[in-house]
Formats: C-alpha cells, structure tokens, sequence
C-alpha cells in the first residue's frame, strides 16, 4: 500500500527524536517513521501499512542507520504478520533492501525466528505475529540499553586516549538517535563528552550521499547544543594538517570478521588522515553490526547509489529538469561513481567500542572473543 505523510503540528518532539514506533490504530497495525530525507527542513511521519512500504523507505533512506535498519526490519517483519501478509516473502524482501548493511538482516531474522517456532510450537498464526512483535520490540529496548553503554564505553577510551580533555571530534555521517533505539553509536560517545563538559568542538563531515551530516547531524547537534561546526568532505585535510582534530569518531553498517569497518563513503579517506596525523580512528557499533560471515573488506557489497545524486542537487520549491527530480550541476549525460561505503583495513582503526566494551588492536581474534561473551552474556 502507498506510504502516508502525516506532517507534524508545532515541534513538540523532546531531544531524543522518537525516529520509529508501532502504532496500532483501528484500522490495523502501522509503524510510523520519521522520514529523514525531509530533515532538518520538515519533522514529517511515514507510515507504512505492509513490508513493501517499509522497504522502499529503507532504499530511499527515509528510515536508515545500521541498528535502526535492524530494529526496523524485525518491526517490518512483524507488521507483515499481523496483517496476514506472507511472512517470508516480506522477510525476503526487506534483508535484501540495503545489502551492504548486516543490522537489517540480523533484525529480519530475529523476528522471523520468532515467528518461526511460535508457529511451530502452537500452529497459531496470531501467536506467531504475537512473538515476532515480542521479538521487535526486545530487539528495539536492547539496542537503547546498547547505545548508553557504547557511549559510556567510548568516553572512558576517549579519556584515556586524551587525559588532557577538550576533545576536538571530528564525525563523518549520522550516527546519533535518527540511527538508533537510544542516542546512537559514535555520535553518543560525543554527545558524553559534550553532557561532562568534555567536548570542546564537534566537527561535521557533509557526508555523501544525500549530505547526511549536514542534513541529520548538524540537526542533532543543534538541538543537543553542541558546539559544532560543518565542513565538506574534502576540507578535513586541512583541519588535520592544522591540528585541529583529537579524535575521529564514526559509526559501521558491517564491520568483517577481520576487522574492515564498512562504513559511509569517505571514512577511508579519514582513517588514512588519521593515521598520517597520528589521530585516534575510533569506530563505535553494536556487537550486531560484527559479522564473522564475512571474512574481510574484500567480501563486503558495497551499495551502489544513483548517479543522479551526485549530478543534480534537489531543492524544495524550484522547478526541476533532470532524471532524479533534481536540478542538474553536471552535463547531460555525465557518468558518476557514487558508492554509499567505503571499506578501511583493521590497521588503521585504533579500536572498535561496542557495548560489550573496546577491541584494541583490531584483530580477527580479538573480534571473535568479543562476539563469543556477546553471546555468553545473552544466554545467560
């Protein structure tokens, strides 16, 4: 079913954005996102009815962000079967919606399982949707406890890495709580540092595609009141080679059993900066975004965007003329290389934080026995 704007009235909403909930109105179950490709301009809700609208929300970034991806797919899952729609069509559907992304599947298949053995166990089709709801919404509570965790995780390293304080941070895309259950990964940590007077200044990466640091961060920081200031991607060689920078901070959609960090395009590029400048890399993710089905960077899908968004820019109100329903910057025709990640090699990242605390060095083996008592700790 097409997806539904419902615009938001007078900006009620506290500083911890609600970015996606499950509502369940008379005329069925929805789950209601708040759509960030509109931000910072519009605060205006999606809504989708079926797995259909939730995936074309995930490929047009309306909902997006490695834990939310995960916490959104288990949801979609969910709605597919409290509606009666089939479940393992929409499951299909929506682990293949961001390939590059390992949340979303990991998510999918959470709820999916759920589904799976309530069904199983009681060949009842509304205690299947039931459990595969149950399965969302733990997977949404556990992923806020994860985040304050990370954070506090993050801070204690950025402590010990920077005893002197006034941290200088520069971030690269969104990795706040437009990405998560609670305040989000990397930019939590900041957000920490900001909270115990510690942050002095947060730099903005612009990030491609779709300017999401720009667009979400600088929104997130503003609201937070952070001191931050935006730059293009292209100009962080001049704050490093100014020694203006104390740490990178970013986040990872899919890190390898060895280590790469799969992350926005134009984290690469930054990890190699660092390491020139003798700058801690610091990526911060859940345990969920490790994924020891892949062996190495080489092994990851890097998702390709349209070109269109690198040869027109969009803008509310002005009359468009190219493909994408933008206004085009580049000739007709143009070819454009537009990758969303880039891959960097376990070498040049000083450390993981996840919530189950920091992997320094960045080893397969020390990755493997963080993920080993990840488990542990969920058994029991």
């Amino acid at each position: 079913m097409a997806d539904q704007y419902a615009q938001s009235g007078e900006d009620k909403r506290p500083t911890g954005i609600p970015v996606l909930r499950w509502e369940e109105p008379p005329e069925g179950p929805v789950l209601v996102l708040l759509d960030q490709t509109r931000l910072p301009a519009d605060e205006v809700e999606l809504v989708c009815t079926d797995a259909s609208a939730l995936v074309e929300a995930i490929r047009s970034l309306a909902v997006r962000g490695a834990p939310l991806l995960g916490i959104a797919g288990a949801y979609g899952v969910a709605l597919a079967a409290v509606r009666g729609f089939d479940v393992q069509e929409a499951a299909t559907a929506l682990a293949g919606a961001r390939p590059t992304a390992v949340n979303l599947a990991v998510g999918v298949r959470r709820a999916q399982a759920a589904h799976q053995e309530a069904f199983a166990r009681t060949g009842d089709s509304q205690r299947a949707a039931a459990a595969a709801l149950a399965a969302a919404r733990a997977l949404h509570r556990e992923d806020a406890e994860a985040s304050a965790r990370m954070a506090a995780h993050g801070l204690a390293l950025l402590d010990e890495l920077l005893p002197a304080g006034g941290h200088r941070i520069l971030t690269h895309c969104n990795t706040g709580s437009l990405v998560s259950g609670g305040e989000g990964t990397a930019l939590a940590v900041a957000l920490a540092a900001h909270r115990s007077g510690r942050l002095r200044r947060l730099w903005v990466d612009e990030t491609r595609p779709l300017l999401q640091g720009a667009r979400l961060t600088a929104y997130e920081a503003a609201r937070h009141g952070m001191a931050y200031t935006l730059l293009t991607d292209n100009a962080a060689g001049s704050l490093f080679a100014a020694g203006e920078v104390d740490a990178v901070l970013i986040g990872a959609d899919r890190i390898a059993a060895d280590g790469s960090v799969a992350n926005k395009v134009g984290s690469y590029p930054l990890a190699v900066l660092a390491r020139y400048h003798h700058v801690p890399f610091i990526v911060v993710a859940p345990v969920t975004t490790v994924d020891p089905d892949t062996p190495d960077g080489a092994s990851v899908e890097v998702e390709q965007r349209p070109g269109y968004e690198v040869t027109e820019v969009t803008a509310p109100q002005v009359p468009v003329a190219g493909a994408g329903g933008g206004i085009p910057v580049a000739p007709l025709g143009t070819q454009a290389y537009n990758p969303a990640f880039d891959v960097t090699p376990p070498e040049l990242v000083t450390a993981i934080v996840t919530e189950e605390g920091a992997v320094s060095p960045v080893t397969t083996g020390a990755l493997a026995e963080l993920c080993a008592r990840s488990r542990q700790v969920t058994i029991s």
